[in-house]
């Protein structure tokens, strides 16, 4: 609360930015703060949240808004700020904060005045997120405003998101597979998700979960450990093992507390941990937080299989080149394992070697399937490829990494030679040697329209020649040949 003492001490009186009353801010001090912190985060890239309290209930007594102003003080961080908007509304900017992480706070507030005043005040919260919610003042507050009535309509006395509108008022609410062998804590997290908008399935045992999740869509598991058959740590194994299904995120939920069970759930791979009996805000933010990364996985991966439907529509523009990124695909991926490549950049080489000509979407048919030799002007056209697919792919730069510098570079020579960059020696990382590689090995030895396929051997005394130029990187052309030889 420092810096905000600083800022008002500037101006003529203190007394003109605080609510008499209750001892918070006014509204027009709040909206100053909230400007200045919109510029804070569009430079920061930092998440703020803006929380509206309305309390229900409430008959106009100054009394107990002399207290309801110190309780929403002690329940906020000290960074934060409170006003009172209208007589039995309120509003508190929570910096630094994502709505999940908001959430309980908004918890902490609610349930501070409830127990304060038992029976006679309820209060409810409306929340939204900068810069997930709205890019703009007013439009994050008309998304709380519109949260907070959303919290009268559906959720009672309960904190509501904005950004869950949406998807509860759909019919594809997000969807939570509770698995535990005692039906009395099934219903128990059943009492805690229905409320906040989730579809809930129930499962008894680990068999039983993985014959729901093989026929459902499923947003976050929620998981015992200790049941008959398969258990827990089992059970999410699994889950995290199928192609389908390792993005689902799993949170184990066992009355072991000790360090050897928290550290054998997160071997196999569990995305969270919490103790029995779980407290219930501290559950709902985890699961609040988990869904919300499962949707922006689930968004990653619909857009990768759009571009791998693109590269694929690519193919089928080159009558000459069908089956081509399958094949440089597996053999990069041979190539990177043999040259001791890390998992994560194995699979980001593959995922550049099937993107890699996508750029190819830009270039005429005409060019492509041209039987002679290109002029000038078409090799031209053609070498644009590697930058048109990485402007293509840059919108996933996040999630791509490796993967977008294979798009790139991977025509480029260690001589500097060759496009789009012209980048020499150690400039062009391993995952692109080793496509640039592949993507001519595998053009020598399939049919093009200007010439028939070669043999290997021929094909390797070529790729020999380029290495003894300082074209190629001698170790991928080593183990290559040693691969298919």
């Amino acid at each position: 609360m420092q810096r905000y003492l600083e800022w008002v001490s500037e101006s003529k009186s203190e007394t003109i930015y605080r609510d008499p009353i209750t001892g918070l801010f006014t509204r027009d001090l709040f909206m100053l703060e909230v400007d200045r912190e919109f510029r804070r985060s569009e430079r920061s890239g930092e998440p703020f949240t803006i929380a509206l309290l309305k309390l229900d209930g409430f008959t106009g007594e100054v009394k107990t808004l002399r207290e309801v102003g110190p309780l929403i003080k002690e329940n906020i961080f000290e960074v934060d700020l409170a006003c009172r908007c209208a007589e039995d509304l309120f509003a508190v900017l929570l910096l630094k904060t994502s709505v999940e992480v908001a959430h309980v706070a908004g918890e902490r507030i609610r349930q501070a005045l409830e127990t304060r005043f038992p029976g006679k005040l309820a209060a409810r919260v409306g929340m939204a997120s900068f810069p997930v919610d709205a890019a703009d003042r007013e439009g994050l507050l008309n998304r709380a405003a519109a949260a907070l009535g959303q919290a009268k309509t559906e959720t009672g006395r309960q904190v509501f998101f904005f950004s869950r509108l949406t998807a509860e008022t759909a019919e594809n609410k997000p969807r939570v597979l509770v698995v535990d062998d005692d039906r009395r804590n099934v219903k128990l997290m059943e009492g805690h998700l229905l409320p906040q908008g989730y579809e809930v399935l129930k499962a008894y045992s680990g068999e039983e979960a993985l014959t729901l999740l093989g026929r459902n869509e499923i947003d976050l598991m929620l998981l015992d450990i200790m049941m008959p058959g398969l258990d827990g740590y089992e059970v999410c194994k699994r889950v995290k093992a199928g192609k389908t299904t390792r993005f689902v995120p799993v949170i184990l939920i066992t009355a072991l507390d000790d360090r050897q069970s928290k550290v054998k759930g997160i071997e196999a791979g569990a995305d969270d941990f919490i103790s029995k009996p779980a407290n219930r805000e501290e559950l709902l933010a985890r699961i609040c937080s988990l869904v919300r990364i499962r949707e922006l996985n689930r968004n990653l991966v619909n857009v990768e299989s759009a571009l791998v439907s693109l590269a694929n529509a690519v193919e089928a523009k080159d009558n000459y080149t069908l089956g081509h990124t399958l094949r440089v695909a597996n053999l990069a991926e041979a190539l990177g394992t043999r040259l001791q490549m890390t998992k994560k950049e194995i699979f980001a080489l593959r995922q550049g070697a099937i993107m890699h000509d996508v750029g190819k979407i830009g270039i005429s048919e005409d060019i492509l399937n041209k039987p002679g030799k290109l002029e000038p002007d078409e090799w031209e056209a053609m070498k644009a490829h590697p930058e048109i697919g990485y402007r293509i792919c840059l919108p996933m730069k996040s999630n791509l990494g490796l993967a977008l510098d294979v798009i790139r570079h991977h025509h480029e020579k260690l001589d500097g030679s060759s496009y789009p960059d012209g980048l020499k020696g150690d400039e062009i990382s391993l995952a692109a040697r080793i496509m640039c590689v592949v993507d001519i090995y595998d053009a020598l030895v399939t049919e093009r329209p200007y010439r028939k396929a070669m043999p290997k051997a021929k094909a390797i005394g070529i790729l020999r020649e380029e290495v003894s130029l300082g074209k190629l990187d001698p170790r991928v052309v080593n183990e290559l040949e040693d691969l298919v030889g």
